[in-house]
């Protein structure tokens, strides 16, 4: 199932948002290094705080056996929505944390396996706070010097990835501006 997004004006234009609800947990996914042979441990549950839903991914996320990620992932098509995916600039979440650096890994028509993605880190403090990350920050994991090309996104993860840690991030908005 892929993510459908709302148009929505903003102050600079319009942006393709997704802001998580009652039914959010049909379109996400949780995946983690077991897939590998790793031993992280998760979950992703999805919570309410009055009015605002968010998705919130805990878990352990441990680098022995070869792993080292958990991860909350979805599908994403902006083939039907009025921008096409066509002058997006970012990405912006609502996110609260418990102050570790987390990653955004997007894939592209263009990812030939598993592990080529476009990623970016955030950090995520314990008060809610709105995050852009522009998408010529993200960098490819396999071709430094290939660009992100939004149109060609076909799915959208935020990961507790690359050293042992103690995950805990919830995101309440997705935002493509």
């Amino acid at each position: 199932m892929l993510l459908t997004f709302t148009t929505i004006a903003s102050a600079s234009d319009e942006a393709l948002s997704f802001p998580f609800n009652a039914d959010s947990g049909k379109y996400w996914q949780y995946v983690s290094d077991r897939v590998m042979g790793g031993v992280s441990d998760g979950q992703v549950t999805l919570e309410q705080d009055g009015e605002m839903y968010y998705a919130r991914l805990t878990g352990n996320v441990s680098t022995a056996n070869n792993g080292g990620f958990i991860q909350l992932r979805a599908g994403v098509s902006f083939a039907n929505s009025e921008k096409d995916g066509k002058n997006l600039q970012g990405v912006r979440l609502n996110v609260r944390g418990n102050g570790e650096t987390y990653y955004i890994h997007i894939r592209t028509n263009e990812s030939w396996s598993p592990s080529d993605y476009y990623a970016t880190t955030f950090k995520a403090n314990s008060d809610w706070q709105m995050i852009d990350l522009p998408f010529n920050t993200f960098k490819r994991r396999w071709s430094k010097d290939s660009v992100l090309d939004p149109k060609k996104i076909r799915s959208f993860g935020i990961v507790a990835y690359g050293r042992d840690h103690v995950s805990d991030v919830s995101v309440s908005k997705i935002d493509f501006y």
